[in-house]
């Protein structure tokens, strides 16, 4: 599947499920996030990779406890999916484990595309 299938595909995954859980840094317990809002956007030089701008919401904590009242913290996410190219992620679209690197030319369109979609308030 190309990049705008995929984009399609996760778009409409994504609208009937709202929930997304994380772990916490210090891995002591996890957090359950409402994704408010969401920008995809295909790098240019590199059609199999795919950035991913979140809006998300702190609803919960799970399978353990906070120390701090976070509650209602909305922060952003800045990731990407991938064609995997190795083991058993060889040729699906995946998570990328890594922080993003981004050409110059797409942080800009990138960001810009997240604000006219509402994603960054």
């Amino acid at each position: 599947m190309n990049a705008q299938e995929f984009i399609s595909k996760k778009t409409t995954e994504w609208k009937n499920n709202k929930l997304v859980k994380t772990k916490d840094i210090s891995r002591t317990y996890k957090i359950q996030w409402v994704r408010e809002a969401f920008t995809f956007m295909k790098q240019t030089n590199y059609p199999d990779k795919v950035f991913i701008v979140e809006r998300l919401r702190k609803e919960k904590i799970v399978d353990g406890v906070s120390e701090k009242n976070e509650i209602g913290d909305v922060e952003y996410r800045i990731g990407y999916y991938i064609v995997g190219k190795i083991g058993r992620a060889k040729g699906k679209w995946t998570w990328g484990q890594f922080c993003p690197l981004i050409p110059v030319e797409d942080f800009d369109k990138l960001i810009q595309k997240a604000k006219d979609e509402k994603t960054i308030l």
